[in-house]
């Protein structure tokens, strides 16, 4: 009995003991002990300087803060002081170390393989982003924390294109209301097996791009945003004629119209707004892009995105819901005089 009661207040202590925090890692203080001069810097052969401080606080609050120590991503660095490294500039100091990153991150390394971005490193263009270029190196931190930092990242390098997507429905919302709904960068183009728009197929797929958003009923219905924009796209002739050819694994030439062509790309305003491509005073403008022969009329008869109603388009509803009695109507009146035309051949006989 006594034995047994020890033992409840021996695993008592035990559960209610605080959990003793985890070693730090040797290798660190002793790195800090030079890399936390402020002033610590190497001069290259092109005349750059790198600087080599490494804040303490910044590294620690980093996601490897507490779980990996400098030598774990600087494995060549096995003696102090440092053995001097042939780095003509800052950029090849950072490729050097740029699959330090797959020992652990090995699945996300495999995937930018694929990536637009690989290919210009395998072809020696040193500006092509790694690893570090779009994370950070000792300051890592989530990339989507907040979401907004994901293309301020991604405008280190495309400038122009940040600057468009910024004046954008999605860039506004995204920057100035911190709305998360709203796509950014990776959300089209992925993360790390990061897709470019000359790649094959690319435009092919861009309305199922569209189609992961505008097709949530729960978050379109939050801005008031009809979900059968999709079903519209395919059911019209150039929605059908882009699902033939990704079908078939053939673009052809230039697909008309998908849903870029007409709402714009990083430029993509509300459908309602002045300078929209699909309000009807520019619609004309948009379709003559394809159809240069277009007129008023041409443009006037799209009912957009919208089933035909008898409140939007009522002559186009009256036609719809005419085919739909009259054609059931004489399919089955054939169906039944054939019938008909075989009793009175088996009744004569």
């Amino acid at each position: 009995m006594l034995h047994s009661t020890l033992l409840s207040l021996l695993v008592a202590v035990a559960v209610q003991a605080p959990v003793a925090p985890q070693p730090k890692h040797e290798d660190i203080e002793t790195c800090l002990a030079c890399h936390s001069n402020t002033s610590m810097s190497v001069t290259l052969p092109s005349g750059e300087t790198r600087g080599l401080f490494v804040d303490r606080d910044e590294f620690t609050r980093s996601i490897h803060g507490g779980k990996l120590g400098c030598t774990d991503c600087h494995t060549d660095m096995t003696g102090v002081p440092h053995a001097s490294k042939p780095f003509s500039t800052k950029r090849e100091f950072t490729i050097a170390y740029y699959e330090a990153c797959k020992r652990c991150h090995f699945a996300n390394y495999s995937k930018t393989l694929d990536s637009v971005h690989y290919p210009a490193i395998a072809r020696g263009d040193r500006m092509a982003p790694v690893c570090v270029d779009c994370h950070g190196a000792h300051y890592v931190t989530p990339p989507n924390q907040p979401r907004s930092r994901i293309s301020q990242t991604c405008a280190t390098c495309h400038q122009g294109v940040s600057a468009t997507y910024a004046k954008s429905v999605h860039g506004r919302a995204l920057r100035e209301e911190k709305n998360a709904d709203v796509p950014t960068c990776t959300d089209c183009h992925r993360a790390h097996d990061i897709g470019g728009p000359h790649a094959p197929g690319w435009r092919l797929k861009s309305p199922e791009l569209c189609a992961n958003c505008h097709t949530q009923s729960a978050m379109m219905k939050k801005y008031n945003l009809s979900t059968s924009v999709m079903q519209t796209y395919l059911s019209d002739f150039h929605g059908m004629t882009a699902s033939l050819q990704k079908k078939n694994g053939t673009e052809g030439g230039q697909v008309v119209a998908l849903c870029i062509d007409c709402h714009g790309v990083h430029d993509i305003t509300k459908t309602d707004a002045p300078n929209s491509g699909v309000i009807q005073a520019n619609l004309l403008r948009t379709c003559q892009r394809c159809h240069p022969g277009a007129t008023t009329n041409f443009s006037s008869a799209w009912l957009s995105h919208y089933e035909p109603t008898f409140k939007n388009a009522p002559l186009v509803y009256a036609v719809k819901v005419s085919y739909r009695i009259l054609i059931p109507f004489m399919i089955g009146g054939l169906v039944l005089q054939i019938l008909l035309h075989l009793w009175r051949v088996v009744v004569n006989r």
